[in-house]
């Protein structure tokens, strides 16, 4: 009985010691997670796509190991993710947002400056590339049905203040308390305070219209479900909206561990369209598709972008 116990305490002894070293990262004893480059995605399809398909592009041409991070539900969790640590690069992030979200900064309508700022911006306070566009903007985007669109002759968000009163709008619930382009902003901007507003997750808010429980709602311009629903995106004709062009965002340390890892995320900007992140998207919202098998669709059919710089 005694050399059981003395036993047992020797293990605990060296168990305790085990993860005070482990705790410490002193290596080896950390799982190989330091190896392991992280990738960070928000609950969108949209962001899970490209999360894929950056996972799968730098396991493919490199020996790194990747971890994809999925279904942090807002920008702020998966920015947070990267300047913590916890993350070493975001999966699309968006100009708009995080020039007000993230930098405090007032809304730009200029998308050469607002990309300057925010590249600029997150370079010089957080030591963090951001790099060039995949290609696509996707913005926010009032909607109708066809329907409605024909009932009330709606083409522009102008055109919802003559009902205003009798509308009833579901929107992004980030989107309701957002500084510069969120509800109080776009209630100055052009003069119109719905009848009645309900925030909600975004994923819900086409079928909700699509089935006539709202009215119009807002949504996100590169959205399959548009297509799905044959819903009527109305012109921002005021310019409110502020560019929300797509990029993939690294922390420097990553990349100068990784000095490969660079030139493999730049194999994906400005190769994905306005159109063809619709369709990507719609794959996986109407058809069902995996994220990750339409990712891996899309790397294949374009031979996984060659070798960089080619």
């Amino acid at each position: 009985m005694k050399l059981t116990i003395k036993k047992i305490l020797v293990s605990l002894s060296l168990l305790f010691v085990g993860v005070s070293l482990s705790s410490c990262g002193f290596p080896g004893l950390t799982g190989g997670s330091q190896s392991t480059i992280k990738i960070v995605a928000q609950s969108t399809t949209e962001s899970q796509i490209i999360g894929s398909m950056l996972q799968q592009l730098i396991e493919h041409e490199s020996d790194n190991k990747v971890e994809l991070i999925n279904n942090l539900g807002s920008g702020t969790l998966s920015f947070n993710a990267l300047k913590n640590g916890d993350a070493d690069v975001s999966s699309a992030r968006y100009t708009g947002t995080d020039l007000s979200a993230v930098l405090n900064k007032p809304v730009v309508k200029d998308t050469v400056k607002a990309n300057k700022m925010v590249k600029d911006g997150f370079e010089d306070r957080f030591q963090m590339k951001w790099f060039d566009t995949l290609g696509f903007a996707d913005t926010y985007a009032f909607m109708v049905t066809q329907e409605t669109a024909k009932k009330y002759n709606l083409k522009t968000v102008s055109d919802l203040k003559k009902i205003e009163s009798e509308l009833t709008v579901g929107v992004d619930a980030n989107w309701i308390s957002r500084i510069g382009d969120g509800y109080d902003g776009f209630q100055k901007e052009y003069n119109i305070k719905f009848g009645n507003i309900y925030p909600m997750q975004i994923g819900l808010v086409y079928s909700a219209l699509a089935k006539g429980k709202m009215d119009v709602v807002l949504g996100y311009s590169t959205d399959g479900r548009i297509k799905s629903y044959d819903l009527k995106i109305l012109k921002d004709d005021r310019q409110f909206f502020p560019p929300y062009t797509a990029s993939l965002v690294a922390n420097n340390s990553i990349l100068k561990k990784h000095p490969e890892l660079g030139p493999l995320i730049n194999r994906l900007t400005n190769k994905i369209d306005l159109s063809t992140m619709q369709s990507l998207n719609y794959r996986v919202d109407n058809d069902f598709y995996e994220p990750s098998v339409v990712a891996k669709q899309f790397l294949e059919k374009h031979h996984y972008f060659e070798k960089a710089g080619d």
